[in-house]
């Protein structure tokens, strides 16, 4: 029998990966007796908030009907999205003796954080996928064929979430106040960002500006395959550059802090 063959170091990488991301999903849904249902009940009771409120209180849209899909399919990659921004302030601090001892690449630490939360994101989708159904078979939504587009949302997010996670992981622990500075710039970003309402409801001066918010043509991008007037390919351009630019300064920041957050640490 021939020996196996040396582990390649992407091979490596990748599974450890797996193996960091699979612990983290089970330790949070095993301490937890819903588990799964959680992940789906938080954006779930936030779309429905602000369908209230917006549908109910005010009778007033801010986006397109049935407005419940149209908010839960920005709802939904929103919570992806600060999840894993929110969680990579902690990503060195709480494994801090893990991340002293092993010697897989650093970047893991970060990178494990944005697969987990984007699988929650996956787990989450079969939930807007019912509720379109329901919708569809009332005759009051239509799915279309820009639905193909959802693979090219997924793939410019996480490049994005990543690349911000790469930038905010190491800054947190030379700069502790951060970890409370991000989530307030999170929290100005949920209202700056076309979730409650669409790129189409600003006024339009404002829609050159709205397309560098990165987070717009992902978005669109989405809700595209229910909504295809939001789709905007400037946007999505824009938000494809700047996806990448901040991968790029991600990785420079976080390869020039390495060594001095393994000593802070």
């Amino acid at each position: 029998m021939a020996p196996a063959r040396p582990r390649t170091r992407r091979a490596s990488y990748r599974h450890a990966l797996w193996l960091l991301t699979t612990r983290d999903l089970k330790v949070r849904y095993s301490t937890s007796a819903l588990g799964y249902v959680w992940s789906i009940l938080d954006p779930l009771l936030m779309a429905g908030i602000y369908f209230f409120v917006f549908t109910v209180v005010f009778h007033r849209l801010s986006g397109t009907e049935p407005y419940i899909v149209f908010l839960l399919s920005a709802m939904l990659p929103w919570m992806w999205f600060n999840g894993a921004v929110s969680d990579s302030t902690r990503a060195f601090l709480k494994d801090a003796k893990l991340v002293r001892s092993t010697m897989i690449p650093r970047t893991i630490w970060v990178n494990r954080l944005v697969l987990s939360k984007g699988i929650e994101f996956l787990l989450a989708l079969p939930v807007l996928a019912g509720i379109a159904l329901v919708f569809g078979l009332m005759g009051e939504l239509q799915v279309h064929w820009q639905i193909v587009f959802f693979p090219l949302a997924i793939l410019i997010q996480a490049v994005l979430t990543i690349g911000l996670c790469l930038i905010v992981a190491p800054l947190v622990v030379f700069f502790r106040d951060l970890e409370r500075a991000i989530k307030l710039v999170l929290r100005f970003l949920f209202y700056a960002s076309p979730i409650v309402y669409g790129v189409s409801n600003l006024p339009e001066s404002l829609h050159v500006w709205a397309a560098f918010n990165p987070l717009s043509g992902i978005f669109g991008l989405y809700r595209s395959a229910f909504f295809p007037g939001e789709l905007d390919w400037f946007n999505v351009a824009v938000s494809a550059a700047m996806s990448i630019a901040f991968l790029v300064v991600g990785l420079a920041v976080f390869r020039r802090a390495e060594r001095a957050v393994l000593k802070e640490i």
